[in-house]
C-alpha cells in the first residue's frame, strides 16, 4: 500500500472536513466492493496455483499415489488430499 499526501489529490474542504475526525495519522480508504478482485487475480497466481492442482489432479486418476504427489509437489499429504477429492 502506497501513501499520498492528501493535499495533493483531495480538495481543501474536504481536508478540513477529514480533520475533525483526525489529524497527523495515516488512514486507510478501502476500494469500493465492486473493484475488489479475489486473491491472485491480477498477478496470475491463481491461475499458476489451478494449473498446478489439475495436473496433480490427472496424475492422481491416472495412478500416482497421495504420497508420490506429496513429495513431487513438496506439499503435506492433506494438502494433496484436498486437491484430488476437492
Amino acid at each position: 500500500m502506497k501513501y499520498m499526501n492528501a493535499k495533493k489529490v483531495l480538495p481543501e474542504k474536504l481536508i478540513v472536513e477529514i480533520q475533525k475526525y483526525v489529524q497527523g495519522e495515516a488512514i486507510y480508504i478501502p476500494k469500493p466492493e465492486a473493484e475488489y478482485q479475489k486473491w491472485g487475480a491480477s498477478s496470475g497466481g491463481r491461475q499458476l496455483l489451478d494449473v498446478r492442482n489439475a495436473t496433480i489432479r490427472n496424475a492422481f486418476t491416472s495412478g500416482s499415489s497421495i504420497q508420490q504427489l506429496s513429495e513431487e509437489y513438496y506439499l503435506s499429504i492433506e494438502s494433496i488430499k484436498k486437491i484430488v477429492y476437492s
